[in-house]
């Protein structure tokens, strides 16, 4: 036995900033056991690998893997996971950090719980710069331990309170088979699944790590995690359907028709929640197009009013249509213009269009401009009124380069 008791694996890919800010952090931790640091680099190019051999020479117990190449993310994680050699390990971001009296009340749980495969807890979203945690990624009343292979209770459990099981620290033996390429099912339910199915699994009440939302080394970045929170509702569907399988093949689900209209229900539920998050986050990055695509089915599995949605639900004809007006004019070749016939406040429309996409070069010119010949080939046209279509075809404008309300709202549906 190696004596060591915690591995915390990290991760890193030309982030040299980041890791120096996260091993900083690692020469405050004083835990009252034996711990190692594993860092797996993914073939970085800048100088991480003489920043890690700074902060081994000040004696932090760092063992460092660089890979010959670039392997992807998931590789790099599990090298990093498979070179540890601590009874636990736990994963830590190279732009994240523990929160060290989390960590030791979890090891010494853990220790008391031999029969535990992996504990979770929620975790803390960190504005670094002002120094403060924002709020906790889920909250729950108290901590709570299931046996092993009570798949039923922890899948209720999960849906219930809406659980991502993202943050744990393992036991290493159960970490061994239990970590493996998953792609369309969300790794932490098909892994979760892995540890049930292994021993008991327990969630802590108290966080142990912290996700750092807004970073003193780059206060303008988007969170990794944000683009799996837009776009990754099915997979998180598809972990509770592994998680579900798993369960009913160890015999501990039932899986007669009722069950099943019962498990249905549940996944249904929690990946609209997921979906309605997204909705929000696609109209924040003003990307009502795809905000809109979501409302759709949001309102056909019967959450048309969920509080995510209905803030903006009365706006998003208009900017669906604004939006859709500057994606036509933009994805033409060739086109210089864009006329606004029947507009009112055409500085407020055309602020609008560039802030939803219509490019720079494009000139956005009224009506009262005139009309010239030589131009109409390059101009397309937005009319207020419909009607009008065809005079201005008259005129020598493109018919598939005119663009009335109707048009770009019709299909706009709330």
């Amino acid at each position: 036995m190696s004596g060591i008791k915690l591995s915390i694996c990290i991760p890193t890919y030309n982030r040299e900033a980041y890791l120096r800010n996260a091993l900083e952090h690692c020469e405050k931790y004083n835990f009252s056991f034996p711990y190692e640091i594993v860092i797996s680099d993914n073939a970085s190019t800048d100088n991480t690998t003489q920043l890690v051999e700074q902060f081994i020479a000040k004696g932090l117990p760092i063992h460092y893997h660089r890979r010959a190449i670039n392997g992807g993310s998931g590789p790099n994680l599990a090298c990093a996971f498979h070179h540890a050699v601590g009874e636990y390990s736990i994963y830590l971001a190279d732009d994240d950090f523990l929160v060290p009296s989390g960590v030791e009340a979890a090891m010494a749980y853990l220790d008391a719980n031999p029969d535990v495969a992996a504990c979770h807890a929620p975790w803390y979203l960190y504005d670094e710069i002002a120094d403060r945690d924002l709020h906790q990624f889920y909250t729950i009343d108290g901590s709570i331990k299931f046996e092993q292979r009570n798949f039923a209770a922890v899948f209720q459990f999960i849906c219930e309170r809406h659980i991502f099981p993202e943050i744990g620290i393992y036991r290493a033996s159960a970490l061994r088979s239990s970590w493996v390429p998953r792609d369309f099912c969300f790794w932490a339910f098909s892994y979760l699944a892995h540890f049930v199915d292994q021993g008991a699994v327990a969630f802590l009440q108290q966080p142990f790590y912290r996700s750092v939302a807004v970073s003193s080394i780059a206060p303008n970045r988007q969170q990794a995690g944000n683009d799996d929170v837009m776009t990754s509702w099915d997979k998180y569907r598809g972990g509770l359907e592994y998680f579900l399988y798993i369960g009913s093949k160890r015999g501990n689900l039932a899986t007669t028709r009722e069950a099943r209209i019962v498990f249905e229900e549940l996944c249904k539920v929690f990946t609209l929640n997921r979906m309605a998050v997204a909705f929000r986050f696609w109209a924040q990055r003003k990307d009502f197009i795809k905000a809109y695509e979501l409302y759709t089915r949001l309102a056909i599995g019967g959450m048309p009013d969920h509080p995510e949605v209905i803030r903006i639900r009365n706006s998003l004809p208009l900017m669906v249509a604004i939006q859709t007006l500057a994606y036509q004019v933009g994805a033409t070749q060739g086109i210089s213009r864009l006329m606004l016939s029947g507009v009112a406040d055409r500085r407020s429309i055309e602020e609008m269009l560039r802030d939803l996409g219509l490019p720079g070069e494009v000139d956005v010119v009224e009506e009262t401009a005139g009309h010239d010949a030589d131009l109409t080939k390059h101009t397309a046209v937005f009319i207020a009124d419909a009607a009008r279509h065809g005079e201005f075809v008259a005129l020598g404008y493109k018919p598939n380069l005119i663009f009335s309300e109707q048009d770009l709202i019709q299909h706009v549906i709330i």
